[in-house]
């Protein structure tokens, strides 16, 4: 575990206001995913502060509820009454929900975010720097059999090692019974079971060295173990295995009434773990710690690529598996949540993530690649043992998380959803791929030019460089989409251009073919490519972007108003086709956007000019007297690709501000 701490960086945080150098230090912390992942963890410091009378009181700052060490800032640390919270500690019993309202209760200021759970025993550890990881390497060795001997033989007397209870007021009291006669200047550390570290000093610095070194300690430890040699193999997905993941994704998604994504890892370490003969016993056993429960449920589904070559077997057993664990467990208190596995292995192959959208998805492969790892650091060690279901249901359907389902918000309008666009680089096509990222949707976006790869810098957005002229290269395209976000939905044609003016008797065959080719022929080779996955599709769609030279072509456009012209025809076809497998298939008339990247200033004065117009003249020649925008054709793209048009199929819409001559 390296360590980051950099005296100018953190002197210039320290300056900067109470809580710099609390910032700066859990920053670091927050950095290194092997001790935090996506909001765990939680960091803290004690100072003195006045209230608006001029009293004097200590204030305990401590990490608020939604922020992330990664990227927490001074409002991340509400300030909390520190006495009131050593008042709260003091007392005999506190339910959870009760000490959530007290700590709101606490806050100095009323507008600042609710405190962490842990905020009563940060309170209870008489440092100023408290923080609290969970690293990796250390919760995997207590998550083995022999795990509490193992780091009391790394850290002997300087660490208090406690056994695992349930996060909130009753682990501050277990900490307060083992520590009421203790003496802090003697330990460096506290380990819970199953959960993790806490490391403090009255020096920012201190408690961060600490940290870090004592979690080197715990890797140190399953490096001799044996850490290094974790298995890892190699496997190339199949066409068949993205067909396969299409219908998974489809039958998933019924489990949560709603669209889901899912993603195939096939790296070498994920695949090395797939290919164990026990992998799928292994993910049945339990977390790395509990709190990862919350977001992928306490144990996997298992997919056997050999004895059952469809993926719905393994999704039904888990299913059963998960309501006994259920109803083995349950109260009357509780409500069941959704039966959607969050992750799964697939024998020799790799693991499969499923969630709700794309925030959720990269959260569940970070766990779960951590995960599989540690697992296998628990089995050099003698047997990977993590907490009973008992304890792992507790968290899980812990009285706070079940209150957060009664203040579930709305969901986007395309969340779950993954949409393909073309020709996505400029112009209209970079418009539909940046609406669609608003609404919610995962988009991939395809181009022949270089550029697509780093014009985007979103995780909602799988850019690809590809020739959609070329059907190998579109199949290549889509099996890497498929792979990434698990089906097709949307499919928004508009790759195109527009050829030089030429008339009939001067047009070559080159312009001409080449125009046939973009204009039409790619539409159709993308359109046959991505049939057999928006027929496992939510809601599919196919938006095909033709022009205004279909209703109202010009003299020396032949070329691109016949291409065009066919093109509609083609989505007419295939609207026919595809109704029967509850595909819509309908087409946009744009005309006159003229914020895309062939139409500079120079060309649209010299446009305007030979109209005897001005340029805003030009560009508002239409019965609306109004602009169109790329944004325009976007939102027409998404309100046909979208449920609120779903018994419209066969269409044709212009967006083009209402042209005379096609009206």
């Amino acid at each position: 575990m390296q360590n980051c701490w950099d005296t100018t960086t953190a002197t210039a945080h320290a300056r900067d206001s109470k809580t710099g150098l609390r910032v700066y230090s859990s920053r670091l912390l927050g950095a290194e995913p092997d001790l935090v992942l996506h909001g765990g963890g939680n960091t803290s410091v004690k100072a003195a502060g006045t209230d608006v009378f001029g009293v004097q009181g200590r204030v305990l700052y401590v990490k608020g509820s939604g922020w992330d060490l990664r990227t927490i800032e001074a409002p991340g640390f509400p300030p909390v009454g520190l006495d009131y919270l050593l008042r709260l500690g003091a007392l005999p019993a506190l339910s959870d929900s009760e000490m959530m309202r007290q700590l709101r209760l606490a806050l100095l200021d009323p507008a600042a975010p609710t405190p962490s759970v842990e905020a009563i025993l940060h309170a209870l550890i008489p440092h100023t720097y408290v923080d609290h990881s969970h690293a990796d390497a250390v919760v995997a060795i207590s998550n083995t059999l022999d795990g509490e001997a193992s780091l009391r033989a790394i850290y002997g007397a300087e660490v208090l090692i406690l056994p695992y209870i349930m996060p909130g007021f009753i682990l501050a009291r277990q900490v307060a019974e083992a520590t009421r006669n203790l003496d802090w200047n003697k330990i460096r550390g506290i380990v819970l079971m199953h959960h993790g570290i806490f490391t403090f000093h009255d020096d920012a610095k201190t408690s961060y060295d600490t940290m870090i070194e004592l979690v080197s300690k715990a890797e140190d430890y399953l490096q001799l173990a044996g850490g290094k040699q974790l298995a890892a193999a190699d496997y190339s997905p199949t066409v068949a295995d993205g067909l396969a993941l299409c219908a998974l994704r489809r039958e998933a998604g019924k489990l949560m009434a709603q669209p889901v994504l899912l993603r195939l890892d096939c790296t070498p370490a994920v695949t090395g773990f797939a290919k164990l003969q026990n992998c799928g016993e292994l993910i049945s056993r339990g977390p790395l710690t509990p709190d990862h429960s919350i977001h992928t449920k306490p144990f996997g589904a298992v997919f056997d690529a050999v004895n059952a070559p469809g993926l719905g077997a393994g999704l039904q057993e888990f299913v059963s598996s998960y309501k006994n664990y259920y109803n083995e467990h349950a109260q009357a208190q509780h409500q069941m949540l959704d039966v959607m596995p969050r992750f799964g292995v697939w024998k020799n192959k790799g693991m499969l993530y499923l969630a709700a959208n794309l925030s959720r998805l990269q959260i569940v492969q970070d766990i779960s690649e951590h995960t599989i790892r540690a697992i296998q650091w628990g089995e050099l060690l003698g047997g990977w043992d993590a907490l009973p279901r008992r304890d792992l249901f507790d968290v899980e359907y812990w009285e706070l998380e079940q209150a957060k389902l009664k203040k579930a918000g709305t969901r986007a309008e395309f969340e779950g959803k993954v949409v393909v666009v073309s020709g996505a680089a400029s112009g209209i096509g970079k418009a539909t791929v940046e609406h669609f990222q608003q609404l919610g949707a995962a988009v991939v976006a395809l181009d022949i030019a270089p550029a697509i790869t780093t014009l985007f810098d979103s995780a909602a957005v799988l850019p690809l460089q590809c020739d959609v002229t070329n059907a190998a290269a579109i199949e290549a395209a889509l099996q890497r989409a498929v792979l990434h976000f698990g089906g097709i939905d949307v499919l928004v044609s508009n790759a195109g251009n527009f050829p030089p003016s030429a008339r009939l008797e001067a047009m070559t065959d080159a312009a001409w073919e080449q125009s046939l080719s973009l204009n039409l022929s790619s539409h159709m080779k993308l359109l046959r490519a991505c049939i057999p996955y928006l027929q496992n599709g939510f809601d599919p769609a196919v938006v095909i972007v033709g022009s205004k030279n279909v209703p109202a072509p010009g003299p020396g456009a032949a070329a691109y108003s016949a291409a065009k012209a066919g093109l509609t025809q083609m989505a007419r076809v295939a609207a026919l086709e595809l109704g029967a497998n509850g595909i819509r298939v309908n087409t946009l008339h744009p005309n006159a956007v003229y914020d895309t990247g062939i139409w500079t200033d120079a060309v649209l004065q010299a446009r305007a000019a030979h109209y005897g117009q001005s340029v805003q003249e030009y560009k508002t020649a239409n019965v609306l007297k109004t602009e169109v925008f790329a944004a325009d054709v976007a939102r027409a793209v998404s309100l046909f690709a979208g449920t609120r048009l779903a018994k419209t199929t066969g269409a044709q819409l212009p967006v083009d501000g209402g042209n005379d001559r096609v009206i």
